[in-house]
């Protein structure tokens, strides 16, 4: 039981000397994140569709 005790507080001593983001540095990189998000999943649907469609055309020749 105090190898566990002893993994815990060396957690939480390590904890303690992570530099966290500021605030605004945070919001930058959660809308670079949600933007990265939303553009990866257009360029993937438009894909998608594109290829839908030429098998969908490729099967009615």
């Amino acid at each position: 039981m105090g190898k566990i005790g002893d993994f815990f507080k060396n957690v939480i001593s390590e904890m303690r000397k992570v530099s966290w983001p500021k605030r605004k540095e945070l919001t930058k990189y959660t809308v670079v994140v949600l933007s990265t998000v939303v553009f990866m999943a257009l360029f993937f649907a438009l894909v998608d569709t594109g290829i839908s469609e030429l098998f969908r055309w490729f099967l009615e020749l």
